[in-house]
């Protein structure tokens, strides 16, 4: 779509974190709106991972498909200038040949959760305030995961933390006695730590590693132990399950009303 004498829309299209099937009608019809994709790379040239779930979704990849560059690294001066980069360059995309065109941005898993989307469409704000940004939601990795494994991950009173595995073994020591369920994403880099915690808690038979969930090389293991020592997908997640953790007691919205009905009647 094409807005004269502006900037079109900016939209995040969640594509889910791999099956082509869990992409929402609302992103498939971004898809097909004529904005213009953009979709994200870890260095130029190299293969996105959120363009290919939309090809095996069977979508021919538009000519004119940009990619967005944001390197993998920790150095902020890097990630600037990067982040700077993307951003002047979605903008000047969203400008179109100056009748302004909307421009669908390829997310893996969800925009919302643990994404590049929510921080370049703030990026993009801030160089022209007032583009409309539209975010469509999509599968998390974590849902996904739940599902192939046949593990859910919160019922009736049960509380559930999602985090990245690298706040480290203290913090997820901590974190396994305040939620019933725990999703450890991005293990890769502490895997061996986070195993002998698990083994040392009691947990490991409560917990299961996905990787690439979705995707043709999805792995699914419950034998934690025979992934000591291996290196694993970036791409890959733990559930952790604390079926001994100890609740303190809740106080419920009807108790409290019988309570003060009880109260008044006295």
């Amino acid at each position: 779509m094409t807005r004269q004498g502006s900037y079109g829309k900016l939209i995040g299209a969640s594509l889910g974190p791999g099956d082509p099937d869990l992409i929402t009608r609302r992103a498939w019809a971004a898809l097909h709106s004529g904005a213009r994709w953009v979709y994200p790379v870890k260095r130029a040239a190299e293969g996105s991972y959120a363009l290919s779930i939309v090809e095996r979704g069977g979508l021919a990849v538009p000519n004119d498909a940009v990619e967005l560059v944001f390197p993998m690294t920790r150095d902020p001066v890097a990630l600037g200038k990067a982040w700077a980069r993307a951003a002047a360059q979605t903008v000047e995309l969203l400008a179109g040949d100056g009748t302004g065109r909307d421009v669908v941005f390829l997310v893996e898993g969800d925009a919302s959760t643990f994404s590049t989307f929510g921080h370049l469409a703030r990026v993009v704000r801030e160089i022209v305030p007032k583009v409309e940004v539209e975010t469509i939601p999509g599968v998390s990795s974590f849902a996904a995961a739940a599902a192939v494994a046949g593990v859910p991950l919160a019922e009736e009173d049960e509380t559930l933390a999602v985090i990245p595995a690298a706040y480290g073994t203290t913090v997820i020591d901590h974190l396994l006695d305040e939620f019933d369920t725990l999703i450890l994403l991005k293990v890769k880099p502490l895997l061996d730590e986070v195993l002998q915690l698990l083994e040392r808690r009691g947990l490991l038979a409560t917990s299961c590693f996905i990787e690439k969930v979705g995707s043709p090389d999805e792995r699914l293991v419950r034998d934690l132990a025979a992934l000591r020592g291996e290196s694993v997908n970036y791409l890959s997640l733990l559930l952790v399950q604390n079926p001994k953790r100890q609740r303190g007691e809740l106080r419920r919205g009807c108790r409290r009303r019988q309570e003060a009905a009880e109260t008044t009647d006295a």
